[in-house]
């Protein structure tokens, strides 16, 4: 399912047509966002990503488009937007369907026209953006029920790509925990600790809400707490209330002989 995203991906990297990316929260699509841009005659411009979920609409609109010196309290000078500074490169406009019908408005207009207005502005800029977005939501549901304008979903959606969820992926999961134990025994120094067996059953029946994101975090939380022992579902530490004391009975950091051991297990 991978490889043809992918494909796809390549296929149409190099043009400017607009790409909505979507998919589960953690299956990557910043990530892809950014291999389009690196993949594209943009490659050298600026790449600038935007979280439409973040801001407020007033402050979204300043950040989007820019403002000019007394557009609103606390304008003190002229400020470009992310749509100024991506000129000649891509913008990435992230979890898109959380912005509102009005700035979605304004936004369309930016997309139809190439030109964007400074809020207080009185003259249209043009840019040259290639624009990428991103949600976690089905934006035809979104458009059914008034929450999304369909002008603005057919604008954006001329490339639709959607990333499967992990678990729709079959033993991806395996390679991806095996690539993030290689990267966190690089980044933490310690000593390389196989999956067991068990553990690799369990991550594939495991359903995964948070996706990569999720498995990523798993693997570096593992390789912590595993000490180079092969790895088992206890090292994922989901359930608090079942944790192991791993290593109760070592000698503390400093510290040496069994009575330090004994008091640090007794508390």
């Amino acid at each position: 399912s991978m490889q043809r995203v992918l494909a796809l991906a390549r296929q149409v990297a190099k043009s400017k047509a607009t790409v909505l990316i979507s998919g589960d929260s953690g299956t990557g699509k910043e990530m892809f966002s950014r291999f389009l841009h690196s993949n594209s005659d943009r490659a050298s411009g600026p790449f600038i990503a935007v979280n439409c979920a973040a801001l407020p609409e007033h402050l979204l609109e300043s950040e989007l488009f820019g403002h000019e010196k007394g557009a609103f309290t606390g304008a003190i000078g002229r400020k470009p937007g992310k749509f100024e500074l991506a000129h000649g490169g891509t913008i990435l406009l992230d979890e898109i369907s959380e912005m509102e019908l009005s700035l979605q408005a304004k936004l369309l207009r930016a997309l139809q026209e190439s030109q964007i207005d400074r809020v207080g502005g009185t003259e249209p800029i043009n840019v040259d953006v290639r624009v990428l977005a991103t949600t976690n939501r089905n934006l035809e549901d979104w458009v059914a029920q008034g929450k999304f304008r369909q002008d603005l979903f057919f604008r954006l959606n001329v490339i639709p790509l959607r990333l499967p969820s992990l678990r729709e992926r079959g033993d991806d999961v395996l390679v991806l925990a095996d690539f993030f134990i290689r990267l966190y025994v690089r980044e933490y120094q310690r000593p390389s600790p196989p999956l067991s067996d068990e553990a690799r059953e369990w991550l594939l029946k495991y359903d995964g809400p948070g996706n990569v994101r999720e498995l990523q975090n798993l693997m570096e939380r593992a390789v912590l707490l595993s000490g180079g022992n092969p790895i088992t579902p206890s090292h994922f530490l989901l359930d608090p209330d079942s944790w192991p004391l791993f290593g109760e009975d070592a000698t503390l950091p400093g510290e040496a002989g069994g009575e330090a051991s004994s008091g640090f297990a007794a508390c």
